[in-house]
């Protein structure tokens, strides 16, 4: 897929990893539509930077009517998605024995369901048109166990189980579906490891770091390409050796 002038749809761009894809894309040539719960101030500062190639809309991954209305909206004010990324998460930490029931359905609605529900409703004009990228992005923690996180584990195990069943399903329409599993990154989603935590996680991983946002880009940018035409159904681990 050659960047310019095709748009691709990023859910959750407005923070974190999916803040930084959105620079990346929009440097690349990329039109991008994104959408979160509400706007940030970096997303305003995009809106400036590069006018009529970013296209933010207000859309809650939880909420399956209100993404239906969003994908219809950017469909007719923008035109035709070439691209998904499933990147909005949110992650609840906790023993399964005690955590509360709305916050594992809060976990499985946005990072499972909604990924489901969104990927659905863009599918169906790839579909009519024979061709489109979708890349998951999923977690090395849904690849290993880690205690206290069974439910984002689920949720992201699933991700990639639905790339590899959607891959069959797609590829005879020229739809490759691929998924991204990084490790513990430097955002707001691992703020609140403790400094145990992170000096463990440090320790564990060969390249003796944490991974940041912009390590995760390139392989994003280089499965939107041509260059991974033939390329689908895979999950490529992003974690400075910690699965290895």
């Amino acid at each position: 897929m050659s960047p310019t002038g095709n748009l691709v749809l990023l859910s959750g761009g407005s923070r974190g990893l999916g803040l930084a894809i959105l620079r990346e894309l929009l440097s690349s040539s990329y039109r991008v539509a994104t959408f979160s719960r509400k706007p940030t101030s970096e997303i305003r500062e995009l809106e400036r930077e590069h006018p009529g190639r970013l296209f933010y809309y207000p859309g809650d991954m939880s909420d399956a009517a209100g993404l239906k209305g969003v994908v219809a909206r950017i469909e007719s004010e923008v035109g035709p998605i070439h691209a998904l990324i499933n990147n909005a998460g949110i992650a609840r930490d906790g023993v399964l024995a005690t955590m509360r029931p709305a916050d594992i359905d809060a976990v499985l609605d946005v990072n499972l369901r909604g990924s489901l529900h969104l990927t659905r409703l863009v599918v169906r004009p790839m579909l009519a048109r024979a061709g489109g990228s979708i890349l998951n992005i999923s977690s090395i923690i849904g690849l290993r166990g880690y205690s206290g996180l069974a439910v984002y584990s689920a949720t992201k195990g699933g991700l990639d189980a639905m790339t590899r069943a959607l891959a069959r399903e797609l590829g005879p329409r020229n739809i490759r579906v691929n998924s991204i599993a990084p490790g513990y990154l430097e955002t707001e989603m691992s703020s609140t490891l403790g400094d145990e935590q992170r000096v463990q996680i440090v320790r564990r991983t060969p390249l003796g770091r944490l991974g940041r946002p912009t390590d995760v880009v390139g392989a994003v940018l280089f499965l939107l390409s041509p260059a991974s035409s033939f390329i689908t159904g895979q999950t490529f681990v992003i974690d400075g050796g910690v699965t290895s």
